[in-house]
């Protein structure tokens, strides 16, 4: 029996469609016959005889779709994994639409960026003793096998040279193209993804990333590459094609980042702030902007090597995550710092934390991150005579409700229900440019004041096109600052935002689901949940259901399957101050569950107690909400929440 029927007979024991398995195969066959596959045959046929049938169908069953960050998913042997060859398919795909979109443009150039990781098979996937191609792939070599491609397309490629000891962090890249008048970018990164995972980001010309239906066009030429072109680097670098960054553009990046500034610069000891990158790139970009603006930064010195194996780092390198700072907190604890700083390896997402009134450190979470800016940036602007005429606040539909009251409190227009992807909020910056507004909101990009979303996203000027850490990090710095000259803690500020503007509670519940079964499984509830949506949760009626793929609502038509795939999301109304919301992940085997609780403004004349009662009722009912929906749900595919790994 050869290995290709060995397979077939395999993947009879594995629970999906026959579709899906005979799709599987006919990939498995390419991989196994074609010449260009061949450094891969060893590893598969060691895979074939181990009988990984469940991993195997999960490598072959379809090639690693585009999700709202682009191509990403675990580096491996396959399809639908992270590779040579899928990202040279990819980088294939945007030539041919490059190509389309700007038909009279010669040349076409892009700018290539790229984060520290390095593929080490951690999750033990495959045979140490075989040759393997992807083991030790960095994001540095499938740059600059980008790099090659684009060159042999004729397409012009900036990059950093090869001895730099820099990286481009995502939003030093939108900030780069735009700087470059570049066609687009491409930024080989997982973010804050597992060390074994890896991605590829592609970028338009306005520094974003393609929204419906370009992305939906770029991914059918992606679809269709049947032959890649491609030069080796050194061959590239001969081309004239491939062109080297100098430091010009990162100096008019941090420049744009000072003159962000909202107060006067700290004097020496005034403020000290611990910062640690979780050995990604933001000590080059955000550590860098805080030190220029004279703070006193104590880095995380274990976690300031860039490193693809985040060695010294619990859990996750993601600041969504709490544990992922707590050498951050210790150092904190030591030097009696105001603050403590994170970003996530490819610098775009900030976390924080503060000093409590015990004595310990409070975790900051995105949208108290989000909350806090939005406040701060506003209030220094009204003080400072420099509000926009009519400012503009963005938002995406999961990040706090708190986002919105303010921003009302200042009069300002809010666009507050974008779907889930930093893309979106690009998206809006693009129309306030070329249309003077986006939907109901009018102005331009000199009125926009501040984005985020949820995930610790937040950007602060519209000459970038991404989330940034860097601003973030300065503008959250200097709140701290204020706040200290008053005589007032973060904290003390976060407690005035809830009195002013209401207490909110913002919960996000993820359940993960791997593999094609996993998948399969989170299909299955959302489309249960479709048909037989709760009509209560947690005692609480539903007042209004909305599912973002109905034609028929507010999202309007279909663009195609990349803005069907965005559109998978439930929004289930709970009266005015309470909903819950469900989405899957577009780059990682999870779906999420969103809990939004609030109160209404402190009134005035209650009693402390009274207010902490009611802070806690809303904290009790948003657990409630929790697990109640999550419970209905999984029950309606016969899973209970620990079988789906309700984290």
């Amino acid at each position: 029996m050869d290995l290709l029927d060995r397979a077939r007979q395999g993947f009879q024991s594995v629970q999906v469609d026959e579709e899906v398995k005979q799709q599987a195969l006919r990939f498995l066959g390419q991989w196994l016959t074609d010449k260009e596959f061949a450094p891969y045959r060893p590893q598969l046929t060691w895979l074939i005889e181990r009988e990984q049938w469940p991993g195997l169908l999960d490598r072959f069953y379809q090639i690693l779709p585009f999700g709202t960050g682009g191509r990403r998913g675990p580096v491996g042997i396959g399809p639908n994994r992270m590779n040579a060859w899928t990202l040279g398919a990819s980088v294939q795909g945007h030539c041919e639409y490059l190509r389309e979109r700007f038909p009279e443009r010669q040349p076409l150039q892009v700018v290539l960026a790229y984060d520290v990781r390095r593929f080490e098979d951690k999750r033990g996937n495959y045979n140490p003793a075989l040759p393997n191609p992807v083991l030790h792939l960095s994001s540095k070599a499938l740059a600059q096998q980008a790099a090659g491609v684009y060159a042999a397309n004729s397409i012009e490629a900036w990059i950093l040279p090869d001895d730099s000891q820099r990286y481009l962090a995502t939003p030093e890249l939108s900030f780069t193209i735009r700087y470059l008048q570049a066609h687009g970018g491409l930024n080989i990164s997982a973010s804050h993804n597992p060390p074994d995972d890896n991605g590829g980001k592609f970028y338009d010309e306005h520094g974003g990333q393609p929204v419906p239906p370009d992305d939906q066009i770029m991914a059918d030429l992606v679809d269709q590459v049947a032959h890649i072109k491609a030069l080796a680097w050194p061959e590239a670098l001969r081309s004239g094609k491939v062109h080297l960054l100098n430091e010009a553009p990162h100096q008019a990046y941090m420049d744009l980042i000072r003159q962000q500034s909202m107060v006067k610069p700290p004097r020496f000891d005034e403020i000290k702030v611990v910062f640690t990158p979780l050995h990604g790139v933001g000590a080059m970009t955000a550590m860098e902007v805080l030190v220029n603006q004279g703070f006193r930064v104590t880095p995380v010195q274990e976690q300031m090597t860039p490193d693809g194996q985040f060695p010294n780092v619990t859990r996750s390198p993601n600041p969504e995550v709490p544990e992922s700072m707590d050498r951050a907190a210790a150092t904190a604890q030591r030097v009696q710092a105001d603050l403590v700083l994170a970003t996530d390896p490819d610098a775009d997402r900030l976390g924080g934390m503060c000093p409590d009134r015990r004595g310990g450190w409070r975790f900051l979470t995105g949208n108290e991150i989000a909350a806090l800016l939005t406040h701060f940036k506003l209030s220094k602007l009204v003080q400072q005579g420099q509000l926009p005429r009519s400012p503009i606040v963005i938002k995406t539909a999961v990040t706090t409700g708190l986002v919105t009251r303010i921003a009302r409190h200042f009069k300002a227009q809010i666009v507050e229900d974008l779907l889930v992807g930093f893309k979106y909020i690009a998206d809006v910056l693009w129309h306030l440019e070329q249309d003077g507004g986006y939907e109901d909101v009018r102005g331009t990009p000199e009125d926009f004041v501040i984005a985020s979303e949820e995930s610790h996203g937040i950007l602060i000027t519209p000459k970038i096109r991404d989330k940034d850490a860097a601003g973030a990090a300065l503008l959250l710095a200097e709140l701290a600052l204020d706040q200290k000259r008053q005589g007032r803690t973060v904290v003390d500020y976060l407690d005035m935002l809830a009195q002013q503007f209401g207490y909110f509670r913002n919960e996000g519940i993820p359940v993960v689901m791997s593999g094609i079964v996993g998948r399969k499984n989170m299909a299955r509830m959302l489309d249960a949940l479709r048909q037989s949506p709760p009509k209560e949760i947690a005692g609480l009626a539903v007042t209004a259901f909305e599912d973002l793929r109905d034609e028929r609502g507010r999202m309007g038509p279909n663009k195609g399957a990349t803005d069907f795939a965005s559109r998978n999301v439930l929004i289930f109304q709970l009266g005015e101050r309470a909903k819950v919301v469900l989405r899957p992940s577009g780059t990682e085997p999870k779906a999420k569950t969103y809990v939004e609780v609030c109160s209404s403004p402190r009134p005035g004349g209650t009693s402390e107690d009274r207010w902490r009662q009611t802070c806690r009722e809303v904290d009790d009912l948003t657990q409630r909400l929790g697990s109640d929906f999550l419970r209905k749900a999984l029950g309606l595919i016969g899973m209970d929440p620990a079988e789906a790994g309700v984290q």
